[in-house]
């Protein structure tokens, strides 16, 4: 082969390696943007079910790391306890309201306390009542919005108190007893 034929085998042979090393770089795409609350409030009027004469009004606020309810629940027992979820359906018509489904779950985790460790997104910590009767709502459901229509979003979603307290680990919903309020989260205009 003469030296004019190598020359130019070479270049080739360069420019094909060249071509391989700048070929693009496989990136991954950037996760999608965590979803976030687009209302500034909403509210739930609880009234009761099952029989009981329970009922309230909460006020929803979203937080950095979900919701905050906040307001006052009467007609319990005096000092009692009682479990308050977020349920995945908007429904409180049934007598018991089991139209208002199980536990809002979007994360599909085990049901659990709000703060230690794994939980669904409607689990929230107990109500305690006074010796009147009367429950001081604060309570805050994480990894959850208000508004925007993300599958996380509670908007829409029913609040359900429950006849007993939640144990925080029976499955699926901390053997939490009958549903005796249920008012559906509408966002305040």
């Amino acid at each position: 082969m003469n030296t004019a034929a190598r020359i130019a085998l070479t270049a080739i042979a360069a420019a094909a390696l060249t071509a391989c090393g700048s070929a693009p770089k496989k990136t991954t795409a950037p996760p999608p943007p965590k979803p976030v609350s687009t209302a500034q409030s909403g509210q739930a009027i609880l009234a009761s079910a099952s029989g009981s004469l329970v009922s309230g009004k909460l006020k929803i606020v979203p937080t950095a790391d979900g919701v905050r309810l906040t307001g006052v629940v009467g007609g319990f027992a005096p000092n009692s306890v009682h479990a308050i979820h977020i349920h995945e359906k908007g429904d409180c018509s049934a007598v018991d309201a089991s139209s208002a489904g199980g536990h809002f779950n979007p994360g599909m985790s085990a049901h659990g306390k709000v703060d230690s460790g794994t939980h669904h997104g409607g689990d929230m910590d107990n109500l305690v009542a006074d010796g009147e009767g009367v429950a001081k709502v604060d309570a805050h459901a994480r990894a959850v919005t208000l508004g925007g229509g993300a599958g996380n979003d509670v908007a829409g979603r029913a609040v359900v108190v429950h006849a007993a307290p939640d144990d925080y680990a029976s499955q699926p919903a901390g053997n939490a007893g009958a549903r005796i309020a249920c008012g559906v989260i509408s966002i305040s205009h």
